[in-house]
């Protein structure tokens, strides 16, 4: 609120206190927010205040700042895109990749999937119980949690589904091919740390999570990733996690896919077997189709290695022939990326593109690559090798190796046509 006075008294003092900037003023002390639209409605949606631009702003006084931070009014564009879901209940938002500016995505503009609605939780109210094959069952508030040794980490997270839709048809730019992976700083607890409080009994293999929303959503996980790395997280880029990625608390199961990830985790159960949830069976698993004789992948776990280009794109096409850096993204669940190549002919050569560091292993890895772009229509494809010596694979090979029927888990070598004029689009090679 003393944001919004400061606002508008500043406005006074300059002597220019306009219809328009009343009205706004007034919609920021009623709503909380100073909202501009800049004549574009998603600005508003984005929640990015308009501040009138002088001529010259070294001539000016700047406006104060606010409790809470905003972007720059000339990024409101920058914005998730919702995923078109017939369902009303489940919802999904992808990341504008295209617009990254490194290995950290604000907490804003993360990915997301729920299956029952962002819930509202109360984190005084809030607790998770971990219990069954266990020596002594455990109910932890928020409180209770920070006061075990916190660890921080930057991992990605990527749902099942990134680029589902390249399966069968191209999708029109990186948002929509790739836009359901991020990357972040999470803090919290090592997943270790609790069952060692605990006590797990012997013949514990697995444990049943679960989370508070409406979904009730769950997963079958094998004790042994939960004794490897798995946190449970509370903090996400400095602050506290966001609604939408699990507010008070989830499961953090690094390069893992995200459904495993359980948001709002409530209960852990430690068992002795898969429970064969539904969403491991009715979800989350693909068929495997070969000459009519279909098999079901399940417990598909790891998020293989994959890169895509995200400069140029659709969304920023070519202007001018001359020198481009071409830079893009890749990643793998099951370590670091230590190479990743570049074709600016549609994969007949290829050549070394440089690792912007740091370099983490399960966290998003930019690449970079210098070209000369003569003003011909070409195809842009990049592809990636992680320490383990996977390869990221093509899109002939993947679709031998697993048919047309699969639904998640797609990683082939992302194809990106250049016209003379400079325009991108996906295109599917091989």
């Amino acid at each position: 609120m003393s944001t919004n006075r400061e606002t508008i008294s500043h406005q006074k003092t300059k002597g220019r206190l306009t219809r328009r900037q009343s009205l706004k003023g007034s919609a920021g002390l009623l709503g909380g927010l100073v909202l501009g639209s800049l004549g574009r409605s998603h600005v508003a949606e984005g929640h990015v205040p308009e501040h009138a631009v002088p001529p010259d702003p070294t001539k000016v006084l700047g406006h104060s700042s606010s409790d809470y931070g905003f972007r720059s009014q000339f990024e409101g564009h920058v914005l998730r895109q919702r995923v078109p879901i017939k369902d009303e209940a489940p919802a999904a938002s992808w990341t504008p990749l295209h617009d990254a500016r490194g290995i950290i995505t604000p907490s804003a503009l993360h990915y997301e999937v729920h299956h029952g609605g962002v819930p509202v939780i109360d984190p005084a109210k809030h607790t998770l119980i971990i219990h069954g094959l266990v020596e002594r069952p455990l109910k932890l508030t928020l409180s209770d949690l920070m006061r075990f040794p916190a660890v921080s980490h930057i991992y990605f997270l990527e749902c099942a589904g990134n680029s589902l839709w390249e399966w069968k048809k191209p999708m029109q730019n990186v948002q929509q091919t790739h836009g359901l992976v991020s990357g972040s700083e999470w803090t919290g607890v090592l997943l270790s740390t609790l069952l060692r409080e605990v006590g797990v009994k012997p013949e514990a293999t697995w444990m049943i999570a679960e989370g508070a929303d409406a979904a009730r959503m769950n997963r079958s996980i094998p004790l042994e990733k939960a004794w490897d790395d798995a946190v449970v997280a509370y903090g996400q880029n400095g602050e506290a996690l966001r609604p939408e990625q699990g507010y008070p608390m989830r499961l953090l199961l690094p390069g893992w896919e995200g459904n495993t990830n359980i948001k709002w985790l409530h209960v852990l159960k430690i068992t002795d077997r898969a429970y064969q949830t539904r969403e491991e069976t009715s979800k989350y698993s693909d068929l495997v189709c070969h000459d009519g004789d279909c098999t079901a992948r399940q417990f598909t776990f790891v998020m293989d290695a994959k890169s895509t280009i995200t400069y140029p794109s659709a969304q920023h096409p070519l202007r001018e022939s001359g020198f481009v850096e071409i830079r893009g993204l890749a990643w793998s669940g099951r370590g670091t990326i230590v190479r990743v190549e570049v074709s600016t002919d549609g994969g007949k050569h290829w050549a070394l593109a440089e690792l912007q560091q740091p370099v983490l292993p399960k966290a998003l890895t930019v690449f970079r690559f210098p070209w000369q772009w003569r003003g011909e229509e070409t195809i842009l494809q990049s592809r990636c090798t992680d320490s383990t010596g996977y390869v990221q694979p093509t899109r002939a090979a993947l679709l031998q190796a697993r048919g047309v029927e699969s639904f998640y888990h797609y990683n082939a070598i992302q194809s990106w046509k250049v016209a003379s004029e400079g325009r991108i689009h996906n295109v599917h090679v091989g």
